[in-house]
């Protein structure tokens, strides 16, 4: 028995215009602040270099807007690897 075939042709303005409406970009950006929110409660400080780095991003991909949670001191690299923090942050806003 052969399988049918089936094609599906998306309207990909329709995806463009929602995934970069005012409403999209506020959950993103919702989001995000609760993951930096998150992030820099939980931030380890020594000097407070690290969590003062740590801010938004927003990031234009082909059909939608981003926003990512970074930190970009000179010792992030560092503190990240021994304490997971942005990961832990992440994970703590998505519930």
């Amino acid at each position: 028995m052969s399988r049918a075939r089936i094609h599906i042709d998306f309207d990909e303005g329709f995806f463009d215009e929602v995934l970069n409406s005012p409403n999209v970009r506020a959950q993103v950006d919702l989001a995000a602040n609760r993951m930096l929110a998150e992030a820099r409660a939980t931030a380890p400080v020594d000097s407070g270099r690290y969590r003062d780095s740590l801010h938004i991003e927003h990031v234009m991909h082909e059909h939608r807007q981003t926003a990512l949670v970074v930190a970009d001191s000179d010792n992030a690299m560092l503190v990240e690897s021994q304490t997971g923090n942005l990961a832990r942050a992440r994970r703590k806003a998505k519930a």
